[in-house]
């Protein structure tokens, strides 16, 4: 089933605390719904759809009861970062095959303040990689390895998103760093993984968001500019029985498949929100979603292509990297996108913007992980 132009994003929020001790997770996700739903015109009466995830167990339904919800569809999926893109399409077919009319997608996390906690998520593949070691950032770096061997990237190419996306942060007011920083800045930062050094990779913060979706018909009728979702694609990458290629990501499938079914080439784009969790993330996700070859996205996001008034401006809020990082942050890149495309972000603004692309990667990217695609316009 289509979702092309059945469904928009009406009403959008991002909560603006990145330190949260005195909040639960639950508050921060109530007052990032209310926030949304306010943003839209419509009141949490109007919700019959409820998405979330990283609650555990039953987490979903407690959640519902915090927000006195019976809704008449639930979606708990965890695809980790991708999760909230994956939530999005999924609330735009569930509108479009009329399980419900308005879907609230909802996060909320306390990764800085309660402590993040093992990044282990003991699922039973990793029972025969913690022995030796394996971490979540030994994977990324491992995936820069290969792609400096391979293809002749340089840890220079890669700071250079870290740079830029600390300039676009420092127009945000929400996000958590905001001083300058150079290239020489980044390589100077110490070694966490090699090749990536600390301001190759995200921080780590608290944070909250929300999105609404309805019909393009009840959309008209509300309060703000709606964006349409145009088309969208998922799916898992893994170690392929020891056949993965480590530079290659979960893009590589979702990318086409949702350019297709928007109907948009990648020339038509006029900014994108890509997940950011490490510098090569970035990296790799451009080319895999066909932005540029295999092997020359350290060439692609220099001369300024990445940033504000370059060809393909990415992450205008500062990204992971630079805004915020609570463990999960694919529901940022739809907020961000949004507003983009509603023409609210003031200095960071994206002259015209039409069309954006949201790109959410979950996981490890060296070794499995997830991706989600959205297409979005105005």
């Amino acid at each position: 089933m289509s979702i092309k132009g059945k469904a928009a994003v009406v009403g959008v929020y991002e909560h603006p605390l990145r330190w949260a001790p005195h909040k639960t997770q639950y508050q921060l996700m109530a007052e990032s719904a209310r926030g949304a739903l306010d943003d839209a015109g419509l009141t949490i009466k109007d919700v019959d759809g409820l998405f979330t995830t990283n609650v555990g167990g039953m987490g979903i339904v407690s959640l519902a009861e915090h927000l006195n919800l019976n809704p008449d569809y639930l979606d708990s999926n965890s695809l980790g970062g991708s999760s909230f893109v994956s939530h999005t399409a999924h609330a735009a077919a569930a509108i479009a095959a009329g399980y419900c009319n308005v879907g609230l997608i909802l996060y909320g996390s306390k990764w800085s303040s309660a402590g993040i906690g093992s990044l282990s998520s003991g699922d039973p593949s990793e029972q025969f990689e913690n022995c030796f070691g394996a971490t979540l950032i030994g994977s990324y770096g491992l995936a820069a390895q290969r792609h400096m061997h391979e293809f002749g990237t340089t840890s220079e190419q890669l700071a250079e998103i870290a740079v830029t996306m600390r300039r676009h942060a420092a127009l945000n007011p929400l996000a958590k760093f905001r001083d300058p920083i150079t290239v020489e800045n980044v390589l100077a930062s110490r070694i966490i993984s090699s090749p990536l050094h600390l301001l190759d990779c995200c921080m780590v913060s608290d944070g909250g968001g929300a999105v609404v979706v309805t019909s393009v018909e009840r959309a008209r009728d509300l309060k703000k500019k709606p964006v349409s979702i145009l088309g969208a694609a998922e799916t898992c990458y893994h170690t392929s029985a020891g056949l993965r290629d480590l530079t290659d990501a979960a893009a590589k499938q979702t990318g086409p498949k949702a350019l297709a079914r928007a109907g948009v080439t990648h020339k038509d784009f006029d900014m994108a929100m890509i997940y950011d969790s490490f510098t090569i993330t970035v990296c790799v996700t451009l080319e895999s979603l066909g932005f540029c070859k295999k092997g020359e996205g350290g060439a692609f996001v220099q001369n300024g292509r990445i940033g504000l008034g370059g060809e393909l401006p990415i992450n205008t809020d500062g990204g992971g990297l630079s805004s915020n990082h609570p463990g999960m942050r694919g529901i940022f890149l739809i907020i961000e996108a949004t507003k983009q495309l509603r023409g609210e972000c003031g200095e960071r603004q994206v002259k015209d913007c039409r069309l954006a692309l949201c790109h959410g990667t979950g996981g490890n990217l060296g070794f499995r992980h997830s991706g989600a695609t959205l297409v979005l316009s105005v």
